[in-house]
């Protein structure tokens, strides 16, 4: 999954502050909205702050901004510490509030740029790039997390929105969905004869609409 490929000085600069900015708000909403649905764990652990220190992995967010993949950073949330009345939904909404953020992010961004269009394409470039990169990669970040491997959001999401019987049998091939998000993430870097990408048909098509969509395009 990569970002683009030669990126300039200023184009790394940018996508390395919107990707801290985007990583922060999506683990702060896990933890808020865990907080809030019973599990006191975030509230333990220090993490209901907007403090990026809190939540980046340094060497994610690096391997993000050069390489287009990394994990950004993590939530200690967890089902188990919640009441057991509702604890299902109680865990769909932590688990979904990351994702859902970036969105929240994407559109606010791209509100910005329809009020003030003129203001931005006749301004500093610098400007321009940091408004489009804040709206894409923000819907890049919602997407990627949707998709319904483990460990992404996306698996817990299921796992949450099933019944019990079909969540049993989910819960089983949580190994076998691993694999296959690591062998689609290799796919996605190494390309073989014939094989195309599948992250991109997943991730970078949806991304482009969604983007185009909410900046009008």
């Amino acid at each position: 999954m990569l970002l683009s490929g030669n990126l300039s000085i200023e184009m790394l600069l940018i996508n390395a502050l919107v990707l801290l900015v985007a990583m922060t708000v999506h683990e702060f909403a896990h933890n808020y909205v865990a907080w809030r649905m019973g599990d006191p764990g975030p509230a333990q652990m220090g993490r209901l702050t907007l403090n990026p220190l809190v939540h980046i992995n340094w060497v994610g967010w690096l391997m993000f901004v050069l390489i287009g993949f990394g994990i950004l950073g993590s939530a200690p949330i967890s089902p188990f510490r919640m009441p057991v009345e509702n604890r299902r939904w109680r865990w769909l909404a932590a688990v979904a509030a990351g994702p859902l953020s970036n969105l929240i992010l994407a559109a606010l961004g791209a509100i910005i740029f329809r009020l003030f269009t003129d203001a931005i394409l006749t301004g500093p470039e610098l400007l321009f790039n940091f408004v489009i990169q804040f709206v894409f990669l923000n819907v890049l970040l919602c997407v990627f997390n949707l998709i319904p491997l483990f460990p992404i959001d996306g698996w817990q999401i299921v796992l949450a929105l099933l019944p019990p019987d079909l969540a049993y049998h989910w819960e089983r091939h949580r190994t076998t969905t691993n694999y296959i998000f690591f062998a689609l993430l290799l796919l996605s870097f190494v390309r073989l004869p014939g094989i195309p990408n599948i992250f991109g048909l997943l991730i970078s098509q949806p991304s482009q609409a969604i983007f185009s969509a909410l900046m009008g395009a």
